[in-house]
């Protein structure tokens, strides 16, 4: 269970947050700069609130007055908008950038055959299109085997083809690992289709939830 009640000043408004998620799958919709990124880095470490708490599974990310739990402790995946690729790393070694020499990587090989991307991990960044990118971030994200999954405007850079088929698969992915998912979206559409709940922000304010 991710149990998340922040406050956070930004430049024009104060981030304010409070909502519990369970194994679903929640889409944050909003105009740009309501504030749905910078949750996401609260979530992941890269920002800190100013005051609440950040629990998943009874771990505290970050409580007001305590000092906040280290990114690499927290188990999160992460896929940025851009998908933050490393241009002179290869598809695979982007994905196993992020962990030990002594991991279990069976699980990405797995993930590789899910997302069909086995026959691109030779290759680099520009070498592939934006939907194979997408499907290199997406594994990347994942092969840390994570607790919970941000996507920041995951299919913002797709056509509808690719879009289609990276939504399907990240259904079933979440099918078969049973985390929370949070993504950000500008699409009403994208987030209808994929999300549990619906969570919309505007100017740091939670203006409306649905549930399904």
């Amino acid at each position: 269970m991710l149990k998340v009640d922040v406050q956070k000043q930004l430049d024009h408004f104060n981030l304010d947050m409070e909502f519990e998620l369970g194994q679903e799958i929640l889409a944050l919709v909003g105009s740009s700069g309501s504030g749905k990124t910078t949750l996401l880095n609260c979530l992941a470490g890269i920002v800190h609130p100013d005051a609440g708490e950040i629990s998943l599974n009874g771990r505290n990310f970050y409580r007001e007055g305590q000092k906040p739990l280290k990114i690499q402790k927290r188990k999160v995946g992460y896929l940025f908008q851009d998908y933050a690729l490393f241009p002179h790393l290869t598809a695979e070694q982007n994905i196993l950038y992020a962990l030990s020499r002594v991991a279990d990587t069976s699980p990405i090989t797995e993930l590789t055959k899910i997302l069909g991307i086995t026959g691109l991990l030779a290759k680099y960044p520009h070498q592939i299109s934006g939907g194979e990118k997408q499907r290199v971030a997406l594994t990347r994200a994942m092969a840390v085997q994570p607790d919970i999954l941000l996507l920041d405007e995951p299919f913002s850079a797709l056509d509808d083809a690719n879009r289609d088929r990276c939504q399907d698969e990240l259904l079933r992915i979440h099918r078969q690992w049973q985390i929370p998912i949070i993504f950000v979206t500008h699409r009403i559409a994208d987030a209808e289709k994929l999300a549990d709940r619906i969570i919309r922000i505007e100017k740091g304010q939670m203006t409306e939830q649905t549930v399904f």
